[in-house]
């Protein structure tokens, strides 16, 4: 019987392949907060669709499903969750190219009527969260010399309306985070820019009276709503590699008096 040993039957040979390992995953990657519905939603989709791999985050339980989408429940105000979040993105990712903070609260009322509790959780979430999730992707962004910050503000704060002071204080806030940050990220290859929109039609303005809504419409340029499709517009040209030179601007949407 022959021998099945060394060159026999079944043996490999000194020139046999050996079993090449998967090529590492080259598509970049993006974090989306605010990710379960909303604009929020909408972005995450649109870069699932422009080739990015995508992990979002949002406070409710409930997310939804993708290829290419993990969904993570993180309160981005909340130090203790957003830093081991974010160390989950370093370990099995390795690498951040983009960051878009859409996690947002408002509150609509009158100075004299706002309850100070309300003031606290706007300021916490779109301020606070904006600015965790900005220095801690900063961090890892920085080993590559290369990343892309968007923070969503609103196109309201110029116009300085009756009844949102607390949430317009909270979004100009994030206007001046983000002008500083530019500064401070450039030199490691960062941008950091805000994308600012008018009225959307999401859940924040469901509940209010079609006749304020058409009022405040009136006030912008051309007078109609922000569609999602004209925000995932402006952060796609902010995501750009060729877009290295834009940094700390501000781009309000529907056209604004002193925008």
């Amino acid at each position: 019987m022959p021998d099945a040993g060394a060159g026999g039957a079944g043996a490999a040979g000194p020139d046999a392949a050996a079993p090449s390992a998967p090529a590492p995953d080259s598509r970049p990657v993006a974090v989306v907060t605010g990710a379960r519905k909303g604009i929020g939603r909408h972005l995450a989709e649109s870069l699932l669709g422009a080739g990015y791999r995508v992990l979002g985050c949002g406070r409710g339980a409930e997310g939804w499903e993708a290829d290419g989408f993990a969904y993570h429940v993180v309160d981005v105000a909340d130090e203790a969750q957003v830093l081991p979040f974010m160390r989950h993105v370093t370990q099995a990712y390795g690498r951040l190219d983009a960051l878009i903070n859409c996690a947002a609260l408002a509150s609509m009322n009158h100075t004299i009527l706002t309850p100070v509790s309300s003031v606290e959780k706007m300021l916490r979430v779109n301020v606070t969260g904006t600015f965790l999730m900005s220095r801690e992707s900063a961090k890892l962004m920085r080993k590559r010399r290369f990343g892309r910050i968007v923070n969503v503000s609103s196109a309201v704060v110029p116009l300085r309306l009756s009844g949102e002071a607390a949430y317009l204080a909270s979004k100009s806030a994030v206007q001046t985070l983000s002008q500083v940050m530019a500064r401070e990220l450039s030199e490691f290859g960062i941008t950091v820019n805000v994308v600012a929109p008018g009225p959307t039609d999401t859940d924040m303005i469901r509940g209010v009276p079609k006749a304020k809504i058409d009022e405040l419409t009136q006030q912008f340029f051309n007078k109609r709503l922000t569609t999602l499709d004209d925000i995932a517009n402006v952060v796609h040209f902010f995501l750009r590699p060729g877009s290295g030179g834009v940094t700390g601007q501000v781009i309000y949407l529907n056209g604004v008096p002193n925008g």
